[in-house]
């Protein structure tokens, strides 16, 4: 019998792309609702125990198998990294709009191409140099340091972005473990460390917010599925760019749920953020059709 395989369908991976950056989106808006009246460790608790669950419901008595993993030092570092990124978001979007939080968060894409060179040994060439140059001039704008439309808590976001760039960079390393070893070991290590901090932050949760919190985990969980399903799709290449239909997808729910829209300063921001990480991302796709003639 002939191996089963996904052939590439790329309007449909693009489709899953966007549902994915929707509800990773919506996650943060809905922890920047509950943010308003919780701690931001319950929340970030509350978002790894519904992931767990979920997890739990759909690979069921697999789990220890799945768990195994030849790599488990690596694995521990990339689900810490990804919960110091949840963390340090979710603490932003108690002060500071999803949006702009949002953009400062796509820097990641170019922090990655600045750390696989420092840590994986790629080539930093004179393009990479000024697209990572380029969105750091685009977070300034955003951030406006040393103006009174500074808030310190921007910087978490900005945290919160080199630390999934290390989760991504970490990833690249742990290959040999499928997808479903990786996601149990994220929400597995996030929630035993979360619950460690329970006993100090914990606060009652009122009947009509359990729906949010449930929200917030079903849609973090989602959004997981529907990026593996998106890249299962498609080209890694060719969906890049879509990633940053986030930032529109935080406008909306900023609007809908807090009346808040990105102000002026934050677009542009945005715009070069994303015109950075066009540019890096546009010469290595050169690069891979044309390995001759590198552009680096």
């Amino acid at each position: 019998m002939a191996p089963s395989f996904h052939p590439d369908r790329p309007g449909l991976a693009v489709v899953f792309m966007l549902g994915a950056f929707s509800m990773l989106t919506l996650m943060d808006a809905f922890a920047k609702l509950l943010g308003q009246g919780y701690h931001p460790l319950l929340i970030v608790w509350a978002r790894f125990g519904v992931n767990a669950l979920v997890l739990g419901a759909i690979f069921g008595r697999s789990v220890p198998r799945r768990l195994r993993t030849r790599q488990p030092v690596l694995q521990a570092g990339r689900a810490l990294f990804q919960m110091g990124a949840i963390v340090s978001f979710f603490f932003a979007l108690r002060y500071i709009g999803l949006a702009q939080a949002t953009a400062l968060g796509d820097l990641n894409p170019v922090i990655v191409t600045l750390g696989a060179a420092l840590f994986l040994g790629e080539r930093l060439g004179v393009h990479r140099i000024f697209g990572i140059a380029a969105a750091f001039i685009g977070a300034m704008i955003i951030l406006r340091p040393g103006t009174g439309m500074f808030h310190p808590a921007a910087l978490l976001a900005l945290l919160a972005a080199f630390s999934f760039a290390g989760a991504v960079l970490l990833t690249r390393q742990v290959r040999g473990d499928s997808a479903a070893t990786s996601q149990l070991w994220s929400s597995l290590v996030g929630l035993a460390l979360s619950s460690l901090a329970l006993p100090f932050i914990w606060q009652p949760i009122a009947w009509g917010d359990l729906w949010v919190f449930a929200g917030l985990g079903l849609a973090g969980s989602l959004s997981q599925f529907l990026l593996i399903r998106a890249f299962s799709l498609g080209e890694a290449g060719t969906l890049a760019p879509f990633g940053y239909s986030g930032l529109i997808f935080a406008s909306f729910w900023g609007w809908l749920m807090f009346d808040q829209l990105p102000d002026s300063a934050t677009i542009l921001g945005a715009l070069v953020i994303i015109g950075a990480g066009l540019y890096v991302w546009s010469r290595e796709r050169r690069a891979a059709r044309l390995p001759t003639d590198s552009p680096r």
